[in-house]
């Protein structure tokens, strides 16, 4: 079963309060597997019709991350992000966002990330490299003030 994973009030991608945010929801649908589903609006393109290559690099970027979350409390950086554009990721078009996490040593781990069309094209991915953040930086920091929680889904 899906369990749907925590947000928070600011980050770009998840935030709620995000006013520019992309305010998207996230699922752990099996042991190091992350799924999302969205359907981008054109203020994020970079051409007619066409996501900006940032806007898709943040999202590989946020689904990667979360593919290696296996506690709440265990966060983590990029330290390191290839994409791969592989075609145009449309506008107003409903996408599957798919996280994999993939070895872990250490403090190090590595995952990987893709966007795909519902006919299951790969329209872009990730390889990514991520470093856990030293529990003592958090030792201060209250999650309910981050608003780091899960939400309520949104009402269609």
């Amino acid at each position: 079963m899906d369990q749907k994973q925590p947000g928070s009030k600011n980050c770009f991608v998840c935030g709620r309060d995000n006013l520019v945010g992309l305010k998207m929801d996230f699922y752990s649908t099996g042991s190091g597997q992350t799924r999302a589903d969205i359907s981008i609006p054109s203020q994020y393109e970079g051409y007619p019709g066409v996501i900006h290559g940032g806007i898709i690099a943040a999202i590989l970027d946020e689904i990667g991350g979360r593919a290696q979350m296996d506690k709440l409390s265990r966060f983590m950086v990029t330290a390191q992000l290839n994409v791969r554009y592989r075609k145009p990721v449309p506008s107003k078009t409903p996408l599957i966002v798919l996280g994999q996490a993939a070895d872990r040593r250490g403090r190090v781990s590595h995952a990987r990330a893709s966007i795909k069309n519902e006919q299951g094209v790969v329209l872009a991915d990730a390889e990514l490299v991520l470093v856990d953040i030293p529990e003592s930086l958090f030792a201060d920091v209250d999650p309910d003030a981050l608003g780091w929680r899960v939400y309520p889904d949104k009402e269609t």
